[in-house]
């Protein structure tokens, strides 16, 4: 069970409490803000329960809740659903918005009991979910933007944000007390037993106990996970921001000074971190530098969280997982590793590496072989996570099967863009135009094209998960996207662009490219 905000602002609360009540047998009605003008309290999708009894949650800052109310009741009598329009253009001229703006609001009376509760089991499963509302007032839920019908409205909800904190003392129950309070499901990893029984006796309930750093809890951050460590043990606090770094958190903060930090991230270098990942850190936290008391400094810890989520907040941009194939044996390079071969004064495979400088996706894998540990260097060094493929011998395929594996589980990912460790002269604008391509819901597969011939960079929206999974031998994703009826589009790539270095050959002429 998650925490409930004080005021049912998620949807997760609201749709619960209505779920409840429809479990009790009593009429009630959803209320969703439909669309807004000016300086409205509420965004569109904002939603209220109202039953012959109660209502939970709220439309605006108090000037016409109570209205809504009312209409609600009168709407559950008629069981007729109801369009209604508040502040300017309204025809309620005794309700005026204070903001000068104006809200409207769509009742929908004793919404379907299996709609709802597979609205709140997505949400509980840490997943989104879009929610679609016909024109009649029936709500469902949109399972497939194909399928989207313009007459309809959409509104697209996320799990409560998560807070998992590891730390002791003050500081940590203190920011664990006030999440906790505001309605976000709240994790913590304390060390000492005192902080345990404290943290129980609050009423906390998702609490581990932190004992050495070979036995770590086991962690399921998402994207909606922010991860804050309040404590200075730098035996823990390494392995901890480790582990909260190879997964997909969008904050991650530590408790200290200017000058703690820095001894921090060199401490995670010497570790293995790379610097794009430890450059994700937030540190010191907080909205307000130098506080001293652990209230104080929950509280602008809380603040920054929230900031750097709203920053983040882009619900409608498809999440893309970047995958590097760099796996390859080099057998038809007469002069070493051609991915370690130098370009220019840059090895070809560091110039491919290069696509993480302009792009920040969800998660970046890199696929390598056995025994290619100074391609892997590379690779870490860049910001990419890197993985091993056993099987690379026999295809390129494995390595996709491989990344797809790693994948696997990971709802936050809507879309993989892959990449090929052994094409350096990719333009970071043309990976710009096929994420821009993707923003479109029709749009399924992107493929890259030079003179004719279809290849790599590739993107492929999650409805072809599983195919890419499937892939065997030296099969590539070109046949899916060939077998794609509908949605698969091309972007050009000049052949300098496209040119990949399998030979000594390919070296030299993209050194001449450059130089003409």
């Amino acid at each position: 069970m998650t925490a409930m905000t004080m005021t049912g602002e998620h949807p997760h609360d609201v749709l619960s409490k209505l779920a409840d009540w429809q479990a009790d047998g009593r009429p009630c009605a959803l209320v969703i803000v439909t669309g807004t003008e000016g300086g409205a309290v509420r965004a569109p999708g904002a939603l209220m329960a109202i039953s012959d009894h109660a209502s939970f949650g709220y439309i605006s800052g108090g000037c016409i809740d109570a209205d809504v109310v009312l209409q609600a009741r009168q709407a559950l009598t008629s069981e007729e659903p109801r369009t209604l329009r508040y502040g300017a253009g309204s025809p309620f001229v005794d309700l005026p918005l204070p903001c000068g703006g104006a809200i409207d609001v769509l009742i929908v009376p004793n919404p379907a009991p299996q709609i709802v509760l597979e609205l709140i089991e997505t949400l509980s499963k840490r997943c989104e979910t879009v929610m679609e509302v016909s024109p009649n007032g029936t709500v469902s839920i949109c399972r497939d933007s194909a399928l989207y019908s313009s007459e309809s409205l959409r509104f697209r909800y996320a799990p409560k944000m998560r807070l998992r904190i590891a730390g002791r003392g003050a500081d940590a129950l203190a920011l664990g007390k006030i999440a906790d309070a505001s309605g976000i499901e709240t994790r913590l990893q304390l060390l000492d037993e005192a902080d345990l029984l404290e943290a129980r006796h609050s009423g906390l309930t998702h609490i581990d106990q932190l004992t050495t750093v070979t036995d770590l809890p086991e962690i399921d951050d998402d994207a909606w996970t922010a991860f804050v460590l309040l404590f200075h043990d730098r035996d823990l606090e390494i392995p901890l921001l480790l582990q909260a770094l190879a997964g997909p958190a969008f904050y991650i903060g530590a408790v200290g000074s200017r000058k703690t930090h820095q001894i921090r991230c060199d401490a995670l270098r010497e570790a293995g971190g790379a610097d794009f990942d430890i450059n994700r850190i937030h540190g010191p936290i907080g909205l307000v530098p130098s506080l001293r008391d652990a209230s104080a400094i929950a509280l602008s810890t809380l603040a920054e969280i929230i900031s750097v989520s709203r920053q983040n907040a882009q619900p409608e941009r498809p999440r893309t997982a970047m995958i590097m194939l760099a796996a390859g044996a080099s057998s038809r390079f007469q002069d070493g590793d051609k991915l370690l071969a130098d370009l220019n004064g840059q090895s070809v495979l560091t110039r491919a590496a290069r696509a993480l400088e302009h792009h920040q996706p969800q998660t970046a894998i890199a696929v390598i072989a056995k025994n290619q540990s100074e391609r892997g260097s590379i690779l870490k060094d860049a910001g990419w996570t890197v993985i091993e493929n056993d099987a690379a011998a026999r295809g390129q395929s494995t390595s996709i099967q491989r990344a797809m594996a790693h994948l696997r589980g990971r709802t936050d990912i809507d879309q993989v863009l892959i990449l090929l460790g052994d094409m350096p002269n990719v333009p970071a604008q043309h990976l710009d135009d096929m994420l821009s391509r993707a923003l479109d819901t029709e749009v399924q597969t992107i493929m890259s094209e030079s003179d004719g011939v279809l290849g790599p960079p590739a993107l492929f929206k999650r409805q072809h998960f599983d195919r890419l999974a499937a892939l065997s031998g030296d099969q590539g994703a070109k046949a899916i996207f060939s077998e794609s009826e509908s949605g698969a589009q091309t972007i050009k790539l000049s052949p300098f662009e496209a040119m990949d270095i399998d030979r000594v050959e390919d070296l030299s002429r993209a050194m001449e490219s450059e130089h003409a």
